[in-house]
C-alpha cells in the first residue's frame, strides 16, 4: 500500500472522465499509470522470494532457518527427565550434520568422542564426534553422508553408545515428515535471488569485461 501511494505521488493520474488508456497531450499514455504498479509487484515478487523461510512445527519437530541462510535445520527436545535436544541440519551444499546435547552431560567443548551411532535400517561404527556446548546444554555434533537425511527419515529411532555404554535412545517418530519441509526449506535458500553456482574453470577465467583493464592494446595494433 505504501508503494503505491509513493507511486501516485509522482506519476500523473488522468482526471476523473479521462480514459487512462487514451493517449493524453504531449504524447503520455495511460499505461505510464498502471507502471509503478507492475514495477511494485515485480520487487514484492522478488522480496518476498528472497525473504527468510519461516519457524514452522511439524509434529514434535520444529523446522528454523540457519541465521547465514545457507541451510535449514530441525529440532526436537525431548521431555524431562533427561530433556535430550537432537539437532539435524542440512546446508545447500548438500552437507548435514547431526547434534545431540543433554543439560546433564559433562563433554568438553571440542572434545573427540568415538561413538556407535544406529539408525533402524543402517548402523554407522565408531564414528568421530565432536564436543559442543550450547544453551546450558553440552553434547556432541557429528556429520555423515549425502543419504544420511533420507536414512533418518525412513527411521524409527536413533541409538547412540559409547562402547558398552548407552548414551542416548531417541524415537523419530514424525521424521519423514519433517525431512520433507527441511528439504523444502532448503531449496528455498538454494533457489533465492542472488545465488549464483560456480562457473567451470573455462569460463571462470574469462573476465566479465575482456577490455576494461587493457586500454593499451588497442592502440599499440
Amino acid at each position: 500500500m505504501s508503494f503505491e501511494l509513493r507511486a501516485a505521488r509522482y506519476i500523473p493520474l488522468p482526471s476523473r472522465n479521462e480514459d487512462p488508456c487514451r493517449p493524453r497531450p504531449g504524447g503520455r499514455i495511460g499505461w505510464m499509470v498502471r507502471l509503478p504498479l507492475l514495477v511494485v509487484s515485480l520487487v514484492t515478487s522478488v522480496t518476498a522470494a528472497a525473504a527468510t523461510y519461516p519457524t514452522r512445527s511439524i509434529g514434535a519437530w520444529v523446522l528454523s532457518a540457519s541465521s547465514d541462510q545457507k541451510g535449514c535445520f530441525l529440532s526436537r527436545t525431548y521431555p524431562a527427565p533427561r530433556q535430550t535436544t537432537l539437532q539435524l541440519g542440512l546446508d545447500t551444499d548438500g552437507s548435514n550434520r547431526v547434534s545431540i546435547l543433554n543439560p546433564h552431560w559433562s563433554i568438553r567443548p571440542r572434545q573427540k568422542l568415538t561413538l556407535d551411532f544406529r539408525l533402524s535400517n543402517i548402523a554407522f561404527p565408531r564414528h568421530v564426534a565432536i564436543g559442543i556446548a550450547s544453551q546450558d546444554k553440552r553434547g556432541f555434533v557429528s556429520s555423515f553422508g549425502r543419504s544420511f537425511p533420507a536414512s533418518f527419515a525412513a527411521s524409527r529411532f536413533l541409538h547412540v553408545r559409547r562402547g558398552d555404554v548407552p548414551v542416548e535412545e531417541l524415537d523419530l517418530d514424525g521424521s519423514g515428515a519433517a525431512i520433507a519441509e527441511l528439504r523444502t526449506c532448503v531449496a528455498h535458500y538454494r533457489t533465492a535471488p542472488g545465488k549464483t553456482q560456480p562457473l567451470p574453470r573455462t569460463e571462470a577465467r574469462i573476465p566479465t569485461d575482456p577490455f576494461s583493464n587493457s586500454p593499451d592494446r588497442d592502440s599499440r595494433n
